[in-house]
């Protein structure tokens, strides 16, 4: 199994580096790593296109871009790889990507570019900063990219999944769920301060706290100590809504039309 690597906290972070060891262990895979230079959190899908990217190779062998999670993987998918991936693998991310975090963020956009690109992928993120556990985070994440990395859906379409796993010894680690996003409060207020000039700074606020986690969300799965697995989807279109505004567009118009021949 060939798997593409990337994050969004850098080539040089605790989370890829640990996770990078894990699944080179695993039997029968070839991992390419292709992450950011710097860190690129909360990014989502976001391409470079007004900036020439430039690819390096550091001393352990990762290459890294001066750009996105999602520069990473669509560069690598074409034309920097010889080879198309089995898998596209993001992470391990510093911290929690769950509930409405994965719009936002750029370990799931990585994810996401190679989920584009037809190929099934899996970000993976732990719960709490700080690298707690963290090698037994990539011991499970590497379990799970055995278990299900060469699993096709009916029809042999891709698949996009979002795991998020607990900051617990291994033995403490509960089976994975699969579950739903939950969802947060809005984000805290912004942050201000003056700068040595006298101009005032803005810094984005922490995240909400968790609105919704009930049984059944990403949230509460965590909470109770198991991995939690959320299959994605791109499409965003309301399709509830569909019948709805397109009866009341048609209204729309035909009131519209009427004016104009009055």
């Amino acid at each position: 199994m060939k798997i593409l690597l990337c994050n969004d906290d850098g080539y040089q972070a605790t989370g890829i580096v640990a996770f990078h060891e894990a699944l080179k262990a695993l039997p029968d895979v070839q991992v390419e790593v292709v992450a950011p230079e710097h860190n690129n959190s909360a990014k989502s899908n976001a391409l470079t296109l007004r900036a020439p990217l430039y690819v390096y190779q550091a001393a352990n062998g990762f290459r890294y871009v001066n750009g996105t999670p999602a520069d990473c993987v669509h560069i690598a998918l074409t034309g920097l790889l010889d080879y198309r991936p089995d898998l596209v693998v993001s992470g391990i991310n510093n911290g929690a990507n769950m509930g409405d975090d994965t719009i936002y963020s750029g370990t799931v956009g990585a994810a996401m570019e190679g989920y584009l690109f037809g190929i099934p992928a899996i970000a993976f993120s732990q719960i709490e900063k700080g690298w707690g556990h963290i090698d037994a985070a990539a011991a499970r994440a590497a379990e799970l990219v055995q278990r299900i990395g060469r699993h096709q859906l009916d029809g042999g379409k891709p698949w996009l999944l979002n795991v998020n796993i607990p900051n617990l010894p291994l033995e403490q680690i509960k089976p994975p769920k699969v579950c739903r996003l939950g969802r947060r409060h809005a984000a805290e207020r912004v942050i201000t301060m003056d700068s040595p000039h006298g101009d005032t700074m803005y810094w984005i606020g922490g995240a909400g706290a968790a609105a919704e986690a009930g049984e059944g969300t990403d949230f509460h799965a965590t909470a109770e100590g198991h991995i939690a697995i959320t299959p994605l989807k791109v499409d965003l279109t309301d399709r509830d809504a569909l019948g709805y505004w397109a009866q009341g567009l048609g209204h729309m118009l035909a009131r519209r039309a009427k004016e104009g021949q009055d």
